[in-house]
């Protein structure tokens, strides 16, 4: 297995396992992104987003998607949108191969902190990201908009 950067043409088995933790997490139907989307968007000019991705056997089998913040706090920040390993090969050592990757890159690039969500419900990642150090925060709430309710809070505010 190797770990390296992802490429454009590594983008529709990305959106492959992006579908697949769409069905992990209960929203099999959520996902909208195109592969033309992340080509797009993760290889421009001005890229909104980088990876990493877990090769097996010339196989994308896992990837670690991330993007630069802005702590008002801390600084530079690095966020983890998703990690995510196909279900056949967790347990060889995937997960904590981009997890140690998306670390590094972080230290590489003098983040102050790195960052991301789990879901309450996946004790499984909770138990693993605190065996790591990493702390959850219990007091803070994800909060989100839609694009309807974009659309609607503008028209109802305008």
């Amino acid at each position: 297995m190797k770990i390296r950067k992802g490429t454009p043409s590594d983008m529709p088995a990305v959106l492959s396992l992006i579908k697949e933790l769409a069905v992990f997490e209960k929203e099999p139907d959520a996902v909208v992104v195109t592969v033309d989307d992340l080509v797009r968007d993760g290889f421009s000019e001005n890229p909104l987003f980088h990876c990493f991705v877990a090769e097996l056997k010339e196989q994308i089998i896992g990837i670690a998607l991330y993007y630069y913040r802005y702590s008002t706090w801390k600084g530079k920040t690095i966020h983890l949108e998703d990690l995510i390993v196909q279900e056949k090969h967790r347990g060889i050592g995937a997960g904590m191969a981009l997890y140690k990757e998306i670390i590094k890159q972080g230290k590489k690039d003098g983040v102050r902190r790195l960052e991301w969500s789990v879901l309450d419900w996946n004790q499984n990642a909770i138990d693993f990201y605190e065996k790591t150090g990493a702390k959850v925060l219990p007091e803070w709430r994800l909060v989100q908009m839609d694009e309807q309710v974009i659309d609607a809070f503008l028209n109802s505010n305008s």
